[in-house]
């Protein structure tokens, strides 16, 4: 396979990964809704949450660049369950939660007012980007004993038992397992963030293919790591995550029981993603053929992309080499004039080298 391994790394540097500027933002605009939903309850009477919790892609650091900054951060709130109370005593329905949050958010400064969605209360940013905020209870329970024992439930349709830190704890290990290098996120989490940008590199495709956990989750299940190669390890994870789903399109839940990511056994987002990963597995077949050249190498990355980023690189790196020449010539020849002037000095007679 001919080696691009600095230009994919380079593409996921520059063109994949969040900047810190980006991610500073999130978090700000993320602690300043932190801090207009405590407002809000106390406005309202309401209970104060426990804790705030991010979730999801932000959370676990794989969250890729959109041109037009559609980004979906999650930050949980969570609230003791015996808190959770109505007007009357009664314990708080999973809406009421929901509500209960939304109405606390929501202090009219939002050109878009915020939303109750089944699992979630979702807050819109003019920017572009907006933030889902689930809602949890958490569940104290004593054993015979009087021994304590806590889970947490999300307010979705009914309170379901979940925690999503779960997940994000579940992919720490799995990339500080799994990933043969230390630096720069680890490997595996850069492929994932590799693999949900080629997921995401059609505008076209955004309804139609698999979800970024649903990507994550697999990526992690059948990631195949090359210290020395980046784009080995991303095309050998691509190959094997499509040979994955070409005999079953199921993926399940990495942290809760019987809970599966994909609709069914016959997802159609799940067959999509495997019908694109096939597509580029073909566009990258030139880079296994001797006579491969660096150029066509990367039109095929270009191509998988569908982006310009890797030609591009290629051609600023031809006029870099054209341009170091003549740089060093005229060097050389300013350097010769001074020494031919220095010599006429001392032929002249007189000053300091008579």
């Amino acid at each position: 396979m001919h080696d691009c391994a600095k230009d994919v790394l380079a593409h996921h540097d520059d063109e994949v990964t969040l900047p810190q500027s980006e991610r500073t933002e999130m978090r700000d605009r993320r602690n300043s809704n932190r801090d207009r939903l405590r407002r809000g309850l106390a406005k309202n009477s309401k209970p104060a949450p426990l804790e705030f919790k991010s979730q999801g892609s932000y959370a676990m650091k794989t969250m890729v660049q959109h041109p037009e900054l559609d980004y979906d951060i999650d930050d949980g709130v969570y609230f003791a369950k015996e808190d959770l109370v109505g007007p009357r005593g009664a314990e708080m329905t999973a809406l009421q939660a929901r509500q209960m949050v939304r109405d606390a958010i929501d202090d009219g400064s939002f050109k878009t007012a915020p939303e109750v969605h089944k699992n979630c209360v979702r807050v819109y940013y003019a920017v572009g980007y907006h933030v889902d905020v689930p809602v949890y209870r958490r569940v104290t329970t004593k054993d015979v004993f009087g021994r304590e024992t806590v889970h947490y439930e999300l307010a979705s349709s009914d309170w379901k038992r979940s925690d999503a830190w779960d997940v994000t704890t579940w992919f720490e290990g799995e990339n500080n397992r799994q990933s043969p290098d230390t630096g720069n996120g680890r490997q595996l989490r850069r492929i994932t963030r590799q693999v949900k940008a080629f997921a995401r590199s059609r505008g076209s495709w955004k309804k139609l293919i698999l979800s970024g956990f649903g990507i994550t989750k697999l990526v992690a299940e059948y990631y195949v790591a090359n210290a020395e190669r980046e784009d080995k390890a991303l095309y050998d994870t691509m190959k094997a995550i499509r040979d994955r789903l070409n005999w079953n399109l199921l993926v399940d839940h990495p942290c809760t029981p019987n809970e599966t990511i994909t609709s069914g056994r016959d997802d159609p987002k799940a067959k999509f993603l495997r019908e694109k990963l096939t597509e580029a597995i073909s566009n990258l077949a030139p880079l296994f053929e001797s006579d491969c050249t660096r150029e066509k190498a990367l039109k095929c990355w270009d191509k998988v992309f569908n982006t310009t980023f890797f030609s591009d690189r290629a051609e600023s790196a031809r006029k870099a080499s054209v341009s170091a020449p003549a740089i060093l010539t005229s060097g050389l020849l300013r350097s010769s004039d001074a020494s031919v002037a220095q010599q006429a000095v001392r032929k002249e007679g007189g000053g300091r080298y008579a």
